[in-house]
């Protein structure tokens, strides 16, 4: 049992740095690129093909390591775990990147939800527009996000670990 446990251990730890890693280098790309303000559809199915990849080869790898043994349990722990590094390390950058290298981040991406916002409904009043202005100030300081990006990739973690441990689950036969 202390096997697998260290195994859990060295293998969420692996695929977790990876994971935060790369999202990492997607975030500065995106950043380099000028793309790191629109945010969007591109940003969500990156984020979620890179979760969906790391868990899944996680899953595997504790799978390959235990004798092709991998029970639900494991299967959350471990894809839990790699959810959780990889986030704790894009988290950290992120934390980074808006009060060091563009403290101005929040500011800008109001700016522009607000610019959208009088594209799609151009008839909106001045007190709407300052209503939703003023929520999405609320919640956009660096602790609220910090902390809905981790409960989120903690979430994400833990449904993409349930389908795949579902799918990939497999108890050592007993014997009578």
């Amino acid at each position: 049992m202390e096997n697998q446990t260290t195994s859990t251990k060295q293998i969420a730890l692996t695929y977790g740095l990876i994971l935060g890693f790369l999202s990492i280098a997607f975030a500065v790309v995106m950043y380099a690129l000028g793309k790191h303000l629109e945010g969007g559809t591109l940003n969500s199915v990156v984020s979620l093909l890179l979760n969906i990849g790391f868990i899944v080869f996680s899953l595997r790898a504790f799978k390959t390591a235990n004798g092709g043994m991998l029970s639900l349990s494991e299967a959350l722990k471990t894809g839990i775990a790699v959810a959780l590094i990889g986030a704790i390390l894009s988290l950290i950058y992120t934390y980074i990147f808006m009060s060091f290298i563009e403290p101005n981040f929040m500011d800008q991406v109001l700016e522009l939800q607000q610019t959208k916002m009088l594209e799609k409904n151009p008839n909106i009043s001045d007190e709407q527009l300052e209503a939703m202005a003023s929520m999405s100030k609320k919640f956009s300081s660096p602790t609220i996000i910090l902390a809905i990006g981790l409960v989120w990739s903690l979430f994400l973690g833990f449904i993409i670990s349930l389908i795949a441990g579902l799918i990939m689950k497999k108890a050592p036969e007993q014997t009578y």
